[in-house]
């Protein structure tokens, strides 16, 4: 060992761990630098040892290797106490630190520990194998220390992302009783509360109230923020006065400038139901993209109906789907706008079920047979006599189950109940 900041290399011991430990001796002292480094090859650790007389010239060091470990002598040419703790933890926040005092200053050793350093030695008691532990403690305590701050930042990182999800998340516009809305939004991503697939409604001031339920391609936070872009889009558009088509070549637009990749497209099933009047019953105009259409259910599964007179006094539910040309889906083929709206009559007292093909595309049973459309609609037939949030949330969690996680998609269900 030189004075001219040569690095030192520790003598091999008879037992050595795996581990390398990078150590940097800050120590303006040959004579005990030449010490610490005779403790080392006590040791059974495996160092590769750097000798700096500065906390300057350290830092250099620092900045072309980081260290895991600092041995930090508190009198320094340049620095000195705790202020010489504090500029080695900036400059390499990720070594360990352990001091080197003298006797007489064992105080500014545990003040050096309280401002952030692991350990320190005092100088004259030192050994091989008290070095040896030292080291190894302060390494693994700041390894620790590392984890739990990283795992402090991920927890405060997921519970922003929750908050932000969660205040994306749609709230109905509505203002009448005339139609009753029931929904069920379960992302496929295990921990997040947006997915690809978006759901909305709007109840606009002549009393119509027009509901949207879309799934974009692919799946994680891509797909989700588009989702979110293009359900904002749609609210926005109906309150502007858009319409059926117009409304869909808007948001296609929207999504061809937005999306993350050519191939992204996505699927929309959009509509405006008119609530009865005095001159007529109710009645909905719906305009697909490549979405199924809706299912219209007669019976019990939103406001409440009057018993048709079956033997348990429940009024049964009989299933369709609306007959509704299907169009091409939104960014497949940006400008062709093939998309036609049909106007329906409804009966008088019914439910719309909007639904994505994460409720439908899950198997049926423990075979490989897909639930489908129809057994969907056998489902909704065969359902208990709920009503509302709790009858969507049967439908998807009846599906779920059938399923056994081998579809793991996102699932949107609404329910519009006049």
């Amino acid at each position: 060992m030189t004075a001219d900041n040569t690095a030192l290399d520790a003598a091999s011991a008879p037992q050595r761990t795996v581990d390398t430990y990078r150590l940097l001796l800050v120590e303006d002292d040959p004579g005990d630098a030449l010490l610490v480094e005779e403790y080392l090859s006590d040791t059974t650790l495996n160092v590769r040892l750097q000798w700096a007389q500065t906390l300057a010239d350290a830092m250099g060091r620092m900045a072309q290797e980081a260290p895991e470990c600092i041995l930090l002598d508190l009198h320094l040419p340049d620095a000195s106490g705790i202020s010489a703790v504090r500029q080695a933890q900036a400059a390499c926040p990720s070594a360990a630190v352990i001091v080197l005092t003298g006797l007489a200053e064992s105080r500014a050793g545990a003040d050096a520990v309280a401002a952030g350093a692991q350990d320190y030695l005092v100088k004259g008691t030192v050994s091989g194998e008290l070095l040896d532990r030292a080291i190894r403690y302060a390494v693994h305590r700041k390894h620790a220390e590392q984890t739990a701050a990283r795992l402090r930042l991920n927890e405060q990182r997921a519970q922003e992302n929750q908050r932000l999800e969660r205040g994306l998340l749609p709230v109905p516009m509505r203002s009448g009783t005339a139609v009753a809305t029931a929904s069920c939004y379960l992302p496929g991503r295990k921990g997040a509360l947006l997915a690809g697939d978006f759901l909305d409604v709007v109840e606009t001031p002549d009393g119509t109230v027009h509901a949207v339920i879309g799934d974009v391609s692919g799946h994680g936070p891509d797909a989700a923020a588009i989702g979110v872009c293009l359900r904002i889009a749609w609210r926005t558009l109906v309150l502007s006065g858009h319409r059926s088509a117009d409304l869909l070549g808007v948001i296609e637009q929207i999504l061809v400038a937005e999306r993350t990749s050519s191939s992204m497209f996505a699927t929309v099933a959009t509509l405006s139901l008119f609530p009865a009047t005095a001159t007529g019953g109710p009645r909905v105009q719906v305009t697909l993209a490549g979405h199924d259409a809706p299912l219209l259910v007669e019976g019990d599964t939103g406001h409440a109906a009057p018993s048709d007179g079956g033997p348990d006094g429940v009024r049964r539910r009989a299933t369709l789907q609306l007959a509704a040309p299907p169009g091409i889906a939104l960014g497949l083929v940006p400008g062709l706008a093939d998309w036609r709206t049909v106007e329906l009559p409804l009966p008088g007292a019914g439910s719309l079920l909007l639904f994505t093909d994460g409720l439908t595309e899950g198997h049926a049973g423990a075979g490989g047979e897909r639930l489908g459309t129809d057994g969907l609609m056998a489902m909704v037939d065969a359902a208990p006599p709920l009503s509302g949030r709790p009858f969507v949330d049967h439908l998807a969690t009846t599906a779920q189950e059938m399923d056994g996680g081998r579809h793991l998609d996102d699932i949107a269900v609404l329910l519009l109940a006049w």
